[in-house]
């Protein structure tokens, strides 16, 4: 079931990638998506985590719930930046506890602090991330959890 559906969700990306029609190039499209497919089931990497299909409902509410905290970073390195006297810039690398209970938590974990502006997170192990803040208000506001609450409710919620 699985290869099905990664076979289907890598040939409509190849369709929207390509843009084109013509039989010969669609024959070469479903080749080599079979391709992909047969290698990556015989190597065992379509599994629970390699290919989330379950999560697909609930990225586009995670979707909403980055890209408003990526926004308000934005707006709070913009302001340190401009008012440099106001808003004092003070980098900082903090060890904050990683509460995901699956490495695609983790990751996905990791990777929101890094597309936030004004974080990046240097180190993932099991149970802490090593992150770069700049400014101890952003510090703080990942030490007290917040953002990975929120990937816990929005994306592995049962």
């Amino acid at each position: 079931m699985k290869s099905l559906s990664f076979a289907i969700l890598l040939f409509l990306f190849w369709i929207f990638l390509s843009g084109h029609f013509e039989p010969l190039l669609v024959g070469l499209g479903v080749a080599s998506v079979a391709l992909t497919v047969f290698l990556s089931h015989r190597m065992n990497v379509i599994d629970h985590e390699s290919y989330p299909l379950h999560l697909s409902s609930r990225i586009p509410g995670f979707f909403i719930y980055i890209f408003r905290e990526i926004v308000k970073a934005n707006i709070d390195v913009v302001t340190r930046i401009l008012s440099w006297r106001e808003e004092p810039i003070s980098p900082q690398m903090i060890d904050i506890p990683q509460s995901q209970k699956t490495d695609l938590g983790a990751v996905i974990y990791a990777n929101s602090i890094t597309l936030t502006p004004g974080t990046v997170t240097i180190k993932l192990s099991n149970g802490n991330l090593t992150v770069h803040a700049l400014s101890e208000e952003a510090a703080s506001e990942l030490a007290n959890g917040g953002m990975s609450e929120e990937i816990s409710n929005r994306v592995f919620k049962e």
